[in-house]
């Protein structure tokens, strides 16, 4: 599994890093950066919610 970050939409809320705070954080600029670019599975139900409650959509899962 891979996440990706649409950097265009992030506005650096957060919620994301309150999600899955071992895989997200919002750096000084309030964008968000990968600590792990390609999670493991253990990790995918926090991702998941990463991904649903951003609130600008910056956020996508990629199979593989």
């Amino acid at each position: 599994m891979q996440v990706e970050i649409n950097l265009e939409f992030c506005q650096g809320h957060g919620v994301c890093e309150s999600e899955a705070p071992e895989v997200f954080r919002v750096n000084d600029d309030r964008q968000v950066e990968l600590i792990d670019s390609a999670p493991g599975e253990d990790q995918r139900a926090a991702i998941e919610l990463a991904v649903k409650y951003c609130p600008t959509r910056a956020l996508r899962i990629i199979q593989g």
